[in-house]
């Protein structure tokens, strides 16, 4: 499997795993919401680095 389709399974996974964990509580707190916006700081870093790879390996012109 290529580094790509593993940042990708890896990023999909992570993002499940936080919608499983968000939908369990019903009201949140300040806890729960600052943890909210960092799960969706890590996971939109995780895209900009599965986007930078792309565009690393298109200017590369080619894959692994």
């Amino acid at each position: 499997m290529s580094k790509q389709t593993v940042t990708k399974i890896l990023a999909t996974a992570f993002a499940g795993a936080c919608c499983m964990c968000l939908t369990a509580c019903q009201e949140q707190g300040p806890a729960e919401q600052a943890g909210e916006r960092v799960d969706e700081a890590a996971e939109s870093a995780g895209e900009a680095v599965e986007d930078a790879g792309e565009a690393i390996q298109e200017g590369t012109g080619g894959g692994y």
